[in-house]
């Protein structure tokens, strides 16, 4: 029997989100308005319904992007000046940068979210994936990776959690 993996969408990564950080509808509500977004609660439960829910809605990378924003704003504070204009498509990589920025991690930071979930990591390996996509040493943020670094994080937030 060959185990097929699912691809991560925008409504799995917030789903973890919610989870790790622990946030109410409230927070998540907050969140988005502070990416400059307006949304309802009966929205945010439709984004967070089992994948196989017929009323599941789909999370769009816009509406993600500002659901991140908000997330560094709430965590970091607002930047100075104008409010970025959220990215209307995103990938793993950009997600990955967001949640860096957000909870104001370092490499050794990340390398260590990424021991929690037991994926060994070099910083090259790390840099390459924060690099700009044109860059010769670029590397793509896969799903798997992506996956791992939520993990790492929900072991570190969640510690009533069991690791499996």
């Amino acid at each position: 029997m060959q185990l097929s993996i699912v691809p991560m969408t925008n409504n799995d990564i917030f789903r973890r989100l919610r989870y790790i950080f622990d946030f109410s509808d409230d927070q998540v509500i907050e969140l988005f308005r502070l990416g400059g977004q307006e949304v309802t609660r009966a929205e945010i439960s439709n984004w967070l319904k089992n994948d196989e829910d017929e009323a599941q809605t789909t999370l769009y990378d816009e509406e993600m992007a500002v659901f991140l924003s908000g997330l560094i704003v709430k965590k970091r504070g607002a930047r100075d000046g104008e409010t970025p204009k959220p990215e209307k498509n995103l990938n793993n990589n950009i997600i990955f940068r967001k949640l860096k920025i957000a909870l104001n991690l370092k490499d050794r930071d990340i390398l260590d979210v990424l021991d929690r979930a037991n994926l060994e990591v070099s910083k090259h390996e790390l840099s390459a994936i924060f690099r700009k996509p044109g860059q010769k040493q670029y590397r793509k943020c896969k799903d798997q990776f992506l996956r791992n670094f939520l993990l790492g994080l929900q072991y570190q937030y969640r510690p009533d959690c069991n690791k499996q």
